[in-house]
């Protein structure tokens, strides 16, 4: 919820003449969408980053400092009397995300035990991170009732960034890091404790042996695996890793594209577009991204039955048609526009969030992760987030100068780039859906790879294994940990 309030915290409060006011009245058609925008690029720098410390530092330890990062520009944003103030802040928050969405889905993918856990376990992550923006705007909407009479209100929605991070550090200091970045730092005993733990069972159990030991196979395996920069431009090396990094990064960078933050970032300002007054147009803002935030918990129950790439593609088309209704209403000639067509208007961006929020918000960040190999899960997640934000300071200030600049006519531009991601997904992303993250490795290996992994017990061979070891606990009376079968990887075994 932090990472969704903070992108949507500056949205319902960036027009107001108070904001404005208080930093100077900045003139320029471009200052407002640098100062909404400088956020995503220090994101993305920062993002960068993480590749470079990401596997040291760990992945608890990165959230952490991206929490202390967001409670630093959380209180130089709140004092801002300057634009160069509220800048800093920004960047200084925008860091703080960077290692939040580099660190956090990599987390949550390392923490799951079984491949039908990733899917939900994200998606919800996913499905609080939009709440947190329907959270912003509201919050916004009623601090801004208030302005004429207290203009230093605009302040108060800004200061609350900080008490989601208080929030989120104050729960990640009892929790470990992952396993499996214990077994990679050559740290067993922390890592095999950590394993047992979170299967709830004896260090010594047959289950927890299993895992241990495709994991520790897994990591000897990938030292194998060599890499270098050209392989992100053209790889035919024996595991892929430049096409799984690459493609980390395409399928957020394709996210963004899609005009998602276009609509979150500037949604009162598309309202104002269409005539609506100041008040009813704060209203639709908060209203959009509440229909929007309600959209995305569905595919915590539906991510696994659907799949990945299957949810991707159809909902990129779906994101498609609606924009272009979108764009058919609001450019008809003016004798031609009417309350009736204003309002399709409205319901066509609101069917946009509810289609993009069902299946191009989780997925893509589920997908990064769990594709990459362990030695590079934390490149993946930097690279990824990077992705996401890099494409998004694209798209909110160059989306933010089209609107004030051509009117609703920028929305072609996402709207040619939902038909060129679903082609993306059909042809480049295979589907990882009921796969542990070792079996996937085995599904980017060449043949004569994957022959040498089934000797060694992963991929396809460590499925049988683990599928063996519990049927055998079934029949020992270990009731509460023997019924956790991957019934969709045993479906693919």
């Amino acid at each position: 919820m932090l990472y969704g309030y903070d992108a949507g915290v500056l949205g319902g409060i960036q027009s107001t003449p108070q904001f404005l006011d208080a930093i100077g009245n900045p003139k320029g058609v471009f200052i407002i969408p640098i100062i909404a925008s400088i956020y995503n690029l220090a994101a993305a720098a920062m993002s960068l980053a993480v590749t470079l410390f990401g596997m040291q530092l760990g992945r608890r330890k990165t959230i952490l400092l991206g929490d202390l990062l967001i409670c630093i520009g959380a209180a130089i944003q709140a004092s801002s009397y300057s634009v160069g103030q509220i800048i800093v802040g920004r960047i200084i928050c925008g860091c703080g995300i960077g290692c939040i969405a580099s660190a956090v889905p990599t987390y949550m993918a390392e923490m799951s035990l079984e491949a039908r856990e990733r899917g939900p376990e994200v998606c919800w992550q996913l499905a609080l991170l939009i709440s947190g923006v329907a959270l912003a705007y509201w919050i916004d909407f009623g601090f801004v009732q208030g302005l004429e009479t207290r203009p230093y209100l605009w302040r108060v929605p800004i200061a609350m960034q900080a008490c989601f991070a208080i929030f989120s550090a104050g729960g990640l200091i009892f929790l470990p890091d992952t396993p499996r970045w214990y077994y990679y730092r050559n740290r067993i005993p922390e890592a095999d404790a950590i394993l047992a733990r979170l299967h709830g069972l004896p260090e010594d159990h047959p289950t927890v042996q299993a895992q241990k030991n495709e994991v520790l196979a897994s990591i000897n395996e990938e030292d194998n695996a060599k890499f270098n920069l050209m392989h992100l431009f053209w790889d035919n090396s024996d595991y892929q890793v430049g096409r799984r990094l690459r493609t980390s990064f395409l399928i957020l960078f394709a996210q963004q594209f899609l005009g998602i933050n276009m609509l979150v970032y500037f949604s009162t300002t598309i309202f104002l577009k269409l005539g609506y007054s100041h008040f009813l147009s704060g209203i639709l803002a908060a209203v959009l991204n509440t229909v929007f935030a309600l959209a995305s918990y569905p595919p915590v129950w539906y991510i696994e039955r659907i799949g990945r790439r299957s949810m991707m593609f159809w909902t990129s088309i779906g994101c498609g048609i609606c924009m272009l209704v979108y764009i058919v209403l609001t450019t008809l000639p003016e004798s031609s526009q009417n309350v009736g067509t204003n309002w399709s208007a409205v319901a066509m961006i609101m069917l946009y969030m509810v289609v993009f929020g069902f299946g191009w918000l989780g997925p893509p960040w589920i997908y990064g992760p769990e594709i990459a190999p362990l030695k590079y899960r934390h490149v993946a997640g930097g690279l990824a987030a990077c992705g996401e934000w890099l494409s998004t300071w694209v798209m909110v200030f160059g989306g933010g100068t089209g609107i004030e600049a051509v009117g609703p006519k920028i929305f072609i531009w996402p709207l040619i780039c939902c038909f060129i991601a679903a082609a993306y997904v059909w042809f480049c992303c295979p589907e990882t859906t009921g796969r542990t993250l070792e079996e996937i490795d085995y599904l980017f290996a060449k043949q004569h790879v994957r022959d040498r992994m089934d000797q060694m017990g992963i991929g396809a061979a460590g499925d049988m294994r683990r599928h063996s070891v519990q049927s055998i606990e079934k029949g020992t009376g270990d009731a509460r940990h023997t019924e956790k079968l991957d019934s969709s990887s045993s479906e693919e075994v």
